[in-house]
């Protein structure tokens, strides 16, 4: 989850270095701190806490050199201090390391490292990584490369890690398992990172690496080479977003922004899906026609709000392509030895495409003879690359913790799959997908015209501010808008907030229930059971037992017993997740402006988990 950046060439490498950590902060805030490239003994400064401590602690006597390696972190061994923080050396204070992951095998190396007279000050599992490497180095006569090389194989775990020493202090070494690390590409100057925002104002040009790829990069190389030194061809790209994509823009957070971009973001995502002819366009499934017909089952994987991604999957593609669909969470699907074949293809969702439990769910998935299709927002990381298959969403660079708009091109993803597959086994009539789709491209207008509106939504959440429970109450496809209506609220106003079904209800929540309770619903529509008649009973049920009930629904929908109603589009049953989130990430966005909580960095959490 830690955020990481290296840089060496001809700019006073503090610049970029704070620069970059500034970008990754989204990926731990625990604390923060720098390694300059002084010569004889590096400069060292790190500071518990958001990263303006460290910027408050560099003073105007920061050493002018050119190279460095920085790190903001999410806290795992050992606790948020300024001795925990990175970077961590050796006891010469000429060797630093930073890291992003776990070293499973720490204690084991710390004993025998103690017993050869090395001295700890940390409770971290990244210093051993740092008196490993002097010890190696030594035994390479100065070779960082050799070193980290045989320290790889020493470790156990997952993790990235970049090292510097003060004997050549223009020369960065970097390594990545299990964990994103990215080369940049400059002129005169090169950088490697956890995520190409570090770096996206300087270059667009970028390096992916593979698993126990280790880099060595000066101002004017960068060198590849697996862990038996062999040189590896780099696998360079281009960075299709600029650097204005991660600014604020105007709005008050990064949340906020990204609340407002998700017009865009679902428009780009639906762009050219569709041929003249009527036919899905999905040519990155690589699946052919006989390949998709002779499909059993789906499972889909996938951890926090990408699970209710998921949920929704299971109702388009069960209800298109009549393909059975199990949503698993990551982080358990491979404890319980599921059953996987040939003829079950899993979807894994992800964001940053370097979920930890997920990336472990597709290798056990994998291994069991599974095809892997990957939802993700991010070019060349890790879960894609070893997919074999992946649909890129179009969110562009999502900076707030708390995800809005990945989720809803997550969403459209798993619509555009579930018409595919649908109109390929022959489920859905070439006529009934064209409506559909035409109803898709109507969705980012209906997004914009909610966010219009949203200002008396606003102006209603600061009522709720001293409110310490929210229920959300969802049936069929608002039930995972329900639960992400509560996830999001619980990540942002760190309150207690729980979604239910509807009919569940009676059956043990309802004691929940106390006056004045907020209970925010959504009504379902278009739904061929009545659906929304069982959830106006559950409006009146919640309402009898003092709770003060707030209503998603469509525009002319009949709607009895809620004190509040706020107005979505009309849009078909199965596309209402797309529309009924977005005034419940505005509903979460403002009770944490309003309880004066930190929206872009809510607290213990990390944008991208990688750790198990």
């Amino acid at each position: 989850m830690c955020g990481i950046v290296g840089y060496t060439g001809p700019q006073s490498a503090s610049i970029p270095l704070i620069e970059g950590l500034r970008r990754l902060e989204y990926r731990g805030y625990d604390s923060a701190g720098i390694a300059l490239g002084t010569p004889g003994k590096l400069f060292i400064e790190k500071k518990a806490g958001k990263l303006s401590n460290l910027e408050n602690a560099l003073d105007a006597t920061l050493p002018n050199v050119h190279s460095g390696i920085g790190h903001t972190r999410w806290a795992t061994h050992g606790g948020p201090t300024d001795t925990n923080a990175h970077p961590h050396v050796d006891n010469d204070e000429k060797l630093a390391v930073i890291h992003n992951g776990i070293i499973e095998n720490y204690t084991e190396l710390r004993a025998q490292l103690e017993a050869k007279g090395h001295k700890f000050s940390s409770e971290t599992d990244t210093e051993s990584v740092a008196h490993l490497l002097s010890d190696l180095r030594k035994e390479h006569e100065g070779d960082l490369t050799a070193a980290m090389r045989d320290a790889v194989k020493a470790l156990r775990g997952s993790f990235t890690l970049l090292a510097i020493h003060a004997d050549k202090p223009d020369v960065v070494v970097g390594v990545r398992r299990n964990s994103p690390l990215v080369v940049g590409v400059g002129k005169g100057e090169n950088f490697m990172a956890s995520d190409v925002a570090a770096f996206i104002e300087y270059t667009k040009h970028a390096i992916e690496l593979g698993q126990d790829e280790i880099v060595t990069m000066t101002p004017t190389s960068i060198e590849i080479t697996d862990l038996e030194g062999k040189s590896v061809k780099a696998k360079e790209y281009e960075i299709s977003w600029d650097a204005s994509a991660a600014q604020k823009g105007g709005f008050a957070h990064f949340m906020l922004k990204e609340i407002f971009e998700q017009p865009k973001a679902v428009a780009d995502t639906l762009i050219g899906r569709l041929s003249d002819n009527n036919q899905i366009l999905l040519d990155e499934l690589h699946m052919s026609a006989d390949e998709i017909r002779s499909l059993k089952k789906i499972t889909v994987i996938a951890c926090g709000t990408a699970y209710h991604a998921g949920m929704v999957a299971k109702y388009a593609i069960e209800k298109w392509a009549k393909i059975p669909v199990d949503v698993e969470i990551a982080s358990e699907f491979r404890y319980r030895d599921p059953i996987i074949d040939p003829s079950t293809l899993i979807i894994a969702i992800s964001q940053s495409g370097e979920t930890m439990d997920t990336l472990m769910a597709v290798r056990h998935a994998k291994a069991a003879g599974g095809r892997v299709l990957t939802i993700c927002n991010t070019n060349s990381s890790t879960i894609p690359r070893e997919s074999d298959a992946v649909l890129y969403t179009h969110a562009g660079p999502e900076i707030a913790v708390a995800s809005t708009k990945a989720l809803l091109t997550q969403i459209i993803a798993v619509y555009l799959i579930g018409l595919h597959l649908g109109q390929v086994n022959g489920s859905l009539k070439d006529t009934e997908v064209r409506d559909l789709y035409k109803e898709l491209l109507e969705l980012p207008g209906k997004i914009e015209q909610i966010l219009e509106t949203v200002e008396p939504l606003r102006e209603l959440t600061r009522t709720f501010a001293h409110n310490n429970t929210v229920l959300f109450l969802g049936r069929n496809i608002g039930y995972p808008v329900a639960l992400e209506g509560a996830l999001k609220l619980k990540e942002l106003a760190y309150i207690h907030a729980e979604g239910f079904a509807g009919g569940e209800l009676k059956h043990g929540p309802i004691a929940l229930i106390d006056q004045g309770t907020p209970v925010i619903a959504i009504l379902p529509a278009g739904h061929e059971h009545s659906l929304d008649e069982k959830m106006l009973s559950n409006i009146q049920e919640v309402k009898a037992r003092g709770a003060r009930v707030i209503v998603i629904a469509e525009e002319g929908a009949h709607v009895e017993g809620a004190e509040h109603v706020i107005r979505i589009p009309v849009a078909p049953a199965l596309f209402q997740p797309v529309l009924a989130t977005v005034p419940l990430q505005v509903f979460a966005y403002e009770m944490a402006v309003v309880r004066g909580n930190d929206v872009d960095q809510p607290r213990n959490l990390a944008k991208s988990v990688t750790v198990e």
